[in-house]
């Protein structure tokens, strides 16, 4: 059984994950990183203070570090929970592989037996 703070946790992943404009920062950051929300607002069709609003989602999720410099703050990749999401799916699909090659089993024991 999962525990709350690590279902919290995924769910937070999750969540920064699914929208297309996070995506794409977390692309941006992992090819162009330290960047600030002013230099990452050049590159998109919305407003630094939008770039914040997902910076600050990612950063929640773990995905996104901050150093402060001065005035400035800077945002980097961090790729640890990404990781986590690879194990993940990795898990999942090892399930449904052990599900698959169970029902081709009793498939093809079905098919001997008639």
């Amino acid at each position: 059984m999962m525990s709350r703070q690590t279902y919290e946790h995924e769910q937070s992943l999750f969540v920064a994950l699914a929208d297309p404009m996070r995506r794409s920062l977390l692309i941006n950051l992992a090819e162009h990183s330290p960047r600030t929300a002013t230099q990452l607002a050049e590159d998109y069709p919305i407003t630094r203070q939008g770039i914040l609003k997902h910076l600050i989602i990612l950063e929640d999720a773990g995905l996104v570090a901050v150093h402060q410099a001065g005035r400035e703050k800077r945002y980097t990749l961090t790729p640890e929970p990404l990781e986590e999401i690879d194990l993940w799916i990795e898990d999942i699909g090892a399930k449904w592989d052990e599900r698959l090659l169970r029902l081709k089993t009793w498939l093809e024991q079905e098919q001997t037996d008639t």
